[in-house]
């Protein structure tokens, strides 16, 4: 379907919810930009639980966040509930002025709901010819290496700068897949990998919906297994969030979010990096492979053919959206 088609239906829905329509854009926005590039565990399919937090009073649709600047160059944020984009891209303009005269600044914030796809986020910084890299933890969605049951988050990072000729941007989680994606494979009917999650016994599965109350795996078993919890023991300390099994809020409707987010923005000279990139395009390819990517190269594709071509949405996830907005709104399939 056409993604103005799909913005109108989100737009509706958030307005029903009561969200103030700068705010609702930002929201929209990181949701579409997410199902254009093809990652629908972060996509549409959230839409739903985040009206219905707003519903249950867990999520505010009016606050920016409060900033208390601890140091020059360090903004701890009280997100007061409100909306993931909304709060973390006040943060990180309130960090893009502060770098301009620091060099260097960076944000920690707790109390804010869950901030979609950090890409997003590092694009649009890149794009402003900064750098930006962004952590943030989720509910604990991975064991540990050697264990059976989830005890740390699935905690992604992203990195986004300019590279001369245009922008670089990785965006990865420390678990092999996310949990929206175990979801998006259980709404489809689809199995999993083996190798991707543990049941709810601990024992490996390819049933996805099995695997949404087990435990996703670490990528690169031990070495992702140690970063996710180097994050997570990080972001923790520098938010005052609440950690491991005791964070909660990212998929449910009834429970405050208690994750954290951290956010570091560098405004600095620097170097061109392209010839470097373009070097890596050229390169010879492996059997098998058609050419050498750069990470984000593949979702900024099939984001410009989506807005030519339109999305493919789950008919779950159209049915949800669908009954978000006002019975008058509701759009013919």
């Amino acid at each position: 379907m056409p993604v103005s088609r799909a913005s109108e239906l989100v737009d509706r829905a958030l307005a029903a919810a009561g969200v103030p329509p700068d705010n609702a854009a930002l929201q929209r926005d990181l949701l579409l930009d997410a199902e254009m590039r093809g990652i629908a565990s972060h996509g549409l399919l959230r839409l739903p639980r985040l009206v219905e937090r707003i519903g249950n009073g867990v999520a505010d649709p009016l606050t920016r966040g409060q900033h208390e600047w601890t140091a020059p160059g360090f903004l701890k944020v009280d997100g007061e509930q409100g909306l993931g984009p909304v709060v973390a891209q006040a943060a990180i303009d309130a960090l893009l002025d502060r770098a301009a005269t620091q060099g260097v600044a960076v944000a920690a914030i707790a109390n804010s709901n869950h901030i979609g796809m950090l890409g997003f986020y590092a694009d649009r910084v890149a794009e402003a010819g900064r750098c930006l890299i962004a952590f943030s933890t989720s509910e604990a969605l991975v064991h540990p290496w050697g264990g059976r049951r989830a005890m740390i988050g699935t905690n992604p990072i992203a990195i986004g700068l300019p590279t001369g000729d245009g922008i670089f941007m990785m965006d990865t989680a420390t678990s092999i897949v996310s949990m929206g994606e175990i979801h998006d494979h259980a709404d489809r009917g689809t199995p999993i990998p083996l190798g991707w999650a543990l049941d709810g016994d601990g024992n490996p599965t390819t049933d996805a919906a099995a695997a949404r109350s087990g435990a996703i795996a670490p990528f690169g078993g031990p070495k992702g297994y140690a970063l996710g919890l180097a994050f997570e023991l990080m972001l923790t300390a520098l938010a005052g969030s609440s950690i491991g099994r005791e964070v909660k809020g990212t998929l449910d409707s009834t429970k405050r979010c208690t994750k954290a987010d951290l956010f570091i923005v560098i405004d600095q000279p620097l170097a061109p990096v392209a010839a470097f990139v373009e070097m890596l395009r050229q390169e010879t390819p492996a059997e098998g492979f058609d050419h050498v990517r750069i990470p984000g190269e593949r979702g900024r594709d099939l984001r410009r053919r989506a807005l030519a071509d339109g999305i493919n949405i789950a008919d779950v996830t159209w049915s949800r959206l669908q009954d978000l907005a006002a019975p008058a709104s509701i759009i013919e399939d």
